[in-house]
């Protein structure tokens, strides 16, 4: 998420659940890992200012699009990383973007990250919105702990934005 609202362009953004179908999931039913939903981000963007396919440049420097099992430390369905398009446009572009990845030799393994029709959004609670403002320092720690931040130094010679 502070990736994304940083990005000039990003109007808002919004922690929550997409690909499942059972009505108004919470973290708790999500995190029983049988209802199909991931942990998402909403991103609501201009796109005079900033195109569908930055945006991808910017998740894929998130995520590690090689583990297929979740995402760092954080293992099961919920966390698997997938990239959830609107219309045909979108899946064009994603595809595309991709493939790119692939290409370019970064990753020694495939890139298993999948793209899907988007489903209903539903907004997480309140408590996640924003976490890495509210809870900085736990945030941070587990950013670190988790192994995100050296993974993302290794593979993009960067700090993690």
């Amino acid at each position: 998420q502070p990736a994304f609202d940083k990005a000039p362009g990003v109007l808002r953004t919004t922690v929550g659940y997409c690909g499942g179908t059972e009505p108004n999931p919470t973290y708790e039913l999500v995190g029983t890992e049988k209802t199909k939903y991931r942990e998402s981000i909403e991103v609501i963007y201009d796109p005079s200012k900033i195109s569908y396919a930055q945006l991808l440049d910017i998740y894929w420097k998130q995520i590690d699009p090689t583990q297929s099992d979740g995402q760092f430390s954080d293992i099961g369905p919920s966390y698997r990383a997938a990239i959830f398009v609107a219309n045909d446009e979108e899946r064009k572009i994603a595809e595309e973007s991709k493939a790119k990845l692939a290409a370019s030799g970064k990753f020694k393994k495939p890139i298993v990250t999948e793209i899907l029709s988007a489903m209903k959004f539903y907004p997480a609670e309140a408590y996640h919105q924003s976490y890495y403002r509210t809870n900085p320092t736990h945030f941070e720690l587990f950013e670190e702990g988790s192994g995100r931040n050296a993974f993302h130094q290794k593979m993009w010679g960067e700090e993690k934005p």
